[in-house]
């Protein structure tokens, strides 16, 4: 994947995110190339869901 694509797609849905979970931070949902997964166990974590069912939120908003 294409980092300015990936960036750009994750400023989009950081967003949509932010306002559907208040609880997250900006430094929660910082995107860093090669640390997706770390940040959505964290997310998962956070909002206690699975990180599938994180997943399937992002895709979904």
């Amino acid at each position: 994947m294409d980092t300015n694509n990936a960036s750009g797609y994750w400023i989009v849905k950081k967003e949509k995110i932010k306002q559907k979970y208040a609880i997250l931070t900006d430094e929660d949902l910082h995107f860093c190339e090669g640390k997706e997964k770390e940040m959505i166990e964290l997310l998962g974590y956070k909002l206690g869901k699975t990180s599938e069912e994180l997943r399937n939120i992002i895709v979904a908003l």
